[in-house]
């Protein structure tokens, strides 16, 4: 694969006198920041995806169709699209560390009122505001990552955060198909005690939140004076601004094309992330009729191969320095499995399909997400980092809105998982058409 980005020596950002306190630096910031911010992802996902998991029973005591239920999971991301850029701008006003702790909060409390839902509009009313709630954490904690690692080590820890989303599948899959067990315990439906449990803890790491993050490696009293000296130098050669946010660079990061072009790689990415995600149970429960908890145990395999995948390609791309083959490779595979299982009608060919087609999403995240904030300086990121995202979760919308909407109408699966299929197949396409000359052009 051809290097885009000049060296390919895996540090090749840290000065040359200084390696060993660069590498140092960055395993520190690793050590602090990866696993809190790895935590808080899991937990956002397990709420954005475990109404899955709910619509194998509220569907039925709620009577709802499959194309109202494909409509409530995927409305989530019209809150998501309205509300990214402008909560993207706040949290780079006032700081990650207040912002991502009232954002917490919020979703937490709303995600955990989804048990009072009883209606088509309360159940779309009730995703959308969550959608609201969470619009602004992933490209918050994208934007928070890219002003604390160099831009060398990228793509391998954005790879590394980003292994909650499945990891959160591994886990949550279990949880809720067991939760779902506790159907009419205390009066409350399974579906509710479920709604309840997943979204209190949300609340308790949002106040853990507001004292545990820093938000600028200048305050980070947990790291020494030549510490701090020396990611600061590195992080200054890479922004061509650390001023605020300007309505001039702003405008910029949305008339370029180059970001035009990711943000479809990303519209279709997520069409078919979220439309396997939030119809993997009942697609595996019409395939197979197993209990709750094992369908719960069954989605494991998607998710668990994507965690395991993902960070191997992530980690590649940094070493090679190659960006655009290494989303448009996973984003082909995992596209043609879907268009070529689609039409199966038995268990574990469509599985096989939608475990590539989760690799293939969860694999291009790294490399993506690296290349995107390649492109932006500083003060066009917070704009340009949340447009990208809000644009490409509109695809959580119509991926399970497809599924759903296909399914109502023609009684199976084979059309929807064609559609998420030609989704994934056209962002592999799309980003092979981003011309990045060197590391350092940005908008």
């Amino acid at each position: 694969m051809r290097n885009e980005y000049g060296p390919t020596r895996r540090w090749s950002l840290i000065p040359a006198q200084e390696p060993e306190l660069g590498a140092s630096v960055v395993r520190k910031i690793s050590r602090r920041l990866l696993p809190f911010l790895f935590l808080l992802y899991i937990v956002a996902y397990v709420d954005r995806i475990n109404v899955g998991f709910a619509a194998l029973q509220m569907q039925t005591q709620l009577h709802f169709s499959d194309a109202v239920y494909g409509f409530g999971a995927g409305i989530f991301f019209a809150g998501y699209f309205l509300f990214q850029v402008p909560s993207n701008l706040a949290l780079y006003r006032v700081g990650a560390r207040r912002w991502l702790t009232l954002l917490m909060i919020a979703w937490g409390l709303v995600s955990s009122t989804m048990m009072l839902v009883h209606t088509p509009r309360s159940f779309y009313t009730a995703r959308f505001l969550l959608g609201v709630a969470e619009a602004g954490f992933f490209p918050g904690v994208i934007l928070y990552m890219k002003n604390w690692f160099p831009a060398a080590v990228r793509a391998r820890t954005v790879a590394l955060f980003m292994t909650a989303g499945p990891l959160a599948g591994v886990v949550g899959g279990p949880i809720s198909g067991a939760l779902l067990g506790l159907h009419q315990k205390g009066g409350l439906a399974g579906w509710q005690w479920l709604f309840l449990m997943e979204g209190a803890p949300a609340i308790v790491l949002g106040v853990i939140c507001y004292f545990f993050l820093t938000d600028r490696p200048a305050d980070a009293q947990w790291l020494g004076t030549d510490e701090r000296a020396w990611l600061a130098d590195v992080l200054n050669r890479e922004l061509e601004s650390v001023h605020a946010v300007s309505r001039t660079n702003t405008l910029a990061a949305f008339s370029n094309g180059k970001v035009w072009l990711l943000a479809g790689v990303s519209l279709g990415l997520n069409t078919c992330s979220y439309g396997i995600s939030l119809w993997l149970p009942s697609v595996i429960h019409s395939l197979s009729g197993v209990n709750n908890f094992v369908i719960g145990l069954l989605s494991v395999i998607p998710y668990l191969s994507a965690a395991v995948i993902m960070v191997l390609v992530g980690s590649n791309s940094d070493r090679t320095g190659e960006r655009r083959w290494h989303i448009a490779m996973p984003a082909l595979v995992g596209g043609v499995a879907l268009l070529i299982a689609g039409p199966s009608t038995s268990v574990a060919p469509v599985i096989f399909a939608m475990t590539l087609g989760m690799v293939g999403v969860s694999s291009m995240m790294g490399p993506f997400w690296a290349l995107s904030t390649s492109l932006l300086a500083e003060s066009a990121a917070a704009a340009g980092i949340a447009f990208i995202n809000c644009v490409g979760n509109l695809g959580g919308f119509f991926g399970p809105y497809i599924v759903g909407l296909v399914r109502t109408l023609t009684g199976g699966f084979k059309g929807g998982l064609l559609s998420i299929g030609a989704a994934l197949t056209m962002s592999g396409f799309l980003v092979l058409l981003v011309r990045v000359r060197n590391a350092r052009e940005k908008v």
